[in-house]
């Protein structure tokens, strides 16, 4: 400490990059300062510290620990801190980023994140610091400010903890232990989501991801019919909607809540913070969101189950385009999640192409099959789910015609849902549809695609490029992937995670390992070594990262532009 203070005392005043000298450790009487690296301008990245507080000081409980999931729970909780502290007191000193402390900024999701990381030995947060410069002079003075004095403070409010901070760590540990059983309990009753009694599912705004406060807010209510109760290790059983593996519908008006319950299902593939409505919203967490997506590329993926017989002799058994239609895309989707082990689709009608969706009977009478390349999903659908063992839950308000494939109807009406699988049911044996069958036999063949490490070229220049451009987008050397169709990313430190995954697995393509299979390789070494092992700042400062699914990763991988997979792998 006294080094440091020595330092800055000696470059105050001098040019910026006289701040390098500060590269390197030092103790503190609580806690050890590691500058990682040190910005060579104001305006640049801001400079990355890491702050290390040994166990025998925090004393921190060993069982919240004791599972990777709780260790996860705390580490979100202590993070949460972190961000609140420092929101109270970085404040602008100087030019560019100069005075602000930042560190990863988490939603309602509990992921597995960098920023704080928690082991039997120490505790350490990742931030960045804009280190403070009038113009490109030191001024050394505000430096020892932030880093003597305000550092200091930030450590004991953010790591130390008081009797509030004990309570709220053991409701924490409660409420991911319940969740964790839950999951267990689904996996048990193959069951592929599970809404609680009295979740709140409607969000804030379209850019708010946090819970609608209004006083007319209607809690979730499970249907009798469909009503599981599940014991949880604290507290009272939970009881809720449990929807079975199988072809599930929702259905009902415009603005009933079909595309809010949807929504919450598919954002149950996480954990999720106490008092966010959706804490007991749980997913099976291989199920993937689906949806058409006009103009992008597809490159060798075998869409034969669904589309056949192009013009021109095109190949549908490797497909490849660079403007996809909306039917091609969303069959690309599919079946490019069916690769990496997806367990069920989700699919809302307003996000798909109609005529992937369904081909009625008088359609069918004018556009016979043999001139029809599009095999319709309502056609595929079953046989999916009894060969591949691959369920759907799908929003539906203008296709009846599903009912007949269905094996749950849930009918939301103003926010509140019904089981009507008997009524549909009827309905579908009393109404005489000539609607023909399309699906043949079998679904058709699921294919492993073989990548090329040369499609994995990251040079930008002189330099390689890997970066997050916020939710959507990754800068991956001269190419943009576009993210959107991505529904279940919800933290740009996961985007940033994915850009450096797909840099990994293009070092360990090698021309004979699928693509699931390099994908499995990546989560192999962070399940063994961290997902600190992804970054490029490994053993120093990979401060910006949260785990995404191996799903949102295949997808991205899919949507570069420069993918190559090998012919006839």
């Amino acid at each position: 400490m006294k080094n440091l203070i020595q330092i800055l005392e000696r470059i105050d005043g001098k040019g910026y990059k006289a701040y390098k000298d500060l590269q390197g450790g030092y103790q503190f009487p609580l806690f050890k300062l590691l500058v990682d690296y040190v910005q060579g301008d104001p305006f640049a990245t801001p400079s990355r510290i890491r702050i290390r507080v040994m166990q025998a000081h925090l004393k921190f409980h060993s069982d919240w620990i004791q599972t990777k999931v709780r260790q996860i729970a705390l580490e979100d909780y202590l993070l949460r801190k972190w961000v609140k502290q420092i929101d109270q007191l970085s404040r602008k000193r100087g030019s560019g980023k100069s005075g602000l402390f930042t560190i990863d900024c988490p939603g309602q999701e509990i992921l597995e994140r960098t920023a704080v990381v928690v082991n039997e030995d120490f505790a350490e947060a990742r931030i960045s610091i804009g280190l403070p410069a009038q113009g490109r002079t030191v001024l050394g003075r505000q430096a020892k400010e932030m880093l003597v004095e305000q550092l200091p403070f930030l450590v004991k409010q953010s790591f130390f903890l008081n009797e509030e901070d004990l309570l709220k760590i053991e409701r924490r540990m409660k409420l991911v232990d319940n969740q964790q059983a839950i999951r267990q309990e689904m996996s048990r009753q193959k069951w592929i989501a599970f809404i609680a009694d009295g979740a709140i599912l409607p969000r804030e705004s379209g850019i708010s991801d946090r819970p609608l406060q209004q006083m007319n807010v209607i809690p979730f209510q499970a249907p009798p019919t469909m009503k599981k109760v599940v014991k949880v290790p604290h507290g009272d059983s939970i009881s809720g909607m449990a929807i079975p593996t199988g072809i599930s519908l929702i259905i009902g008006g415009g603005y009933h809540g079909k595309s809010t319950l949807l929504r919450a299902i598919e954002r149950g593939v996480y954990n999720h913070i106490e008092q966010d409505g959706r804490e007991y919203v749980l997913t099976d967490p291989k199920a993937v969101k689906i949806r058409a997506e006009d103009g992008r590329r597809v490159e060798k993926v075998n869409i034969s189950p669904f589309i056949n017989h192009l013009p021109f002799g095109q190949d549908t058994k490797q497909f490849s385009t660079e403007d996809a239609s909306g039917s091609t895309s969303q069959a690309a989707y599919i079946m490019e999640s069916l690769e990496i082990g997806c367990s069920c689709l989700l699919i809302d009608e307003d996000t798909s192409a109609t005529n992937f969706m369904i081909r009625d009977a008088r359609m069918q009478s004018l556009v016979t099959k043999e001139k029809e390349p599009i095999t319709p999903l309502i056609d595929k659908i079953q046989q999916l789910y009894k060969e591949q063992g691959v369920s759907s839950i799908l929003v539906l308000g203008g296709s009846g015609d599903y009912f007949e494939v269905a094996d749950q109807v849930i009918l939301m009406d103003q926010y509140v849902p019904y089981d009507v699988t008997k009524k549909a049911k009827q309905i579908a044996n009393d109404s005489i549809v000539e609607r023909q069958f399309e699906g043949g036999e079998q679904f058709g063949k699921l294919t492993q695609r073989v990548p090329l490490k040369k499609g994995f070229d990251a040079s930008k220049g002189k330099k390689e490029k890997m970066d997050a451009k916020g939710l959507h987008t990754i800068i991956f050397g001269m190419h943009q992937i576009d993210l959107t169709a991505l529904e279940q990313l919800v933290d740009v430190s996961q985007v940033q995670a994915i850009a450096w995954m797909i840099y990994r697995v293009g070092e360990l393509a090698d021309g004979r390992q699928t693509l699931d299979e390099l994908i499995e390789k990546v989560y192999t070494q962070i399940k063994t070594q961290g997902l600190d092992v992804i970054s490029p700042y490994y053993g120093k400062h990979p401060g910006y990262l949260s785990l995404p699914r191996k799903f949102e990763l295949a997808g991205a991988i899919n949507r570069l532009r420069s993918l190559v997979i090998r012919s006839g792998g």
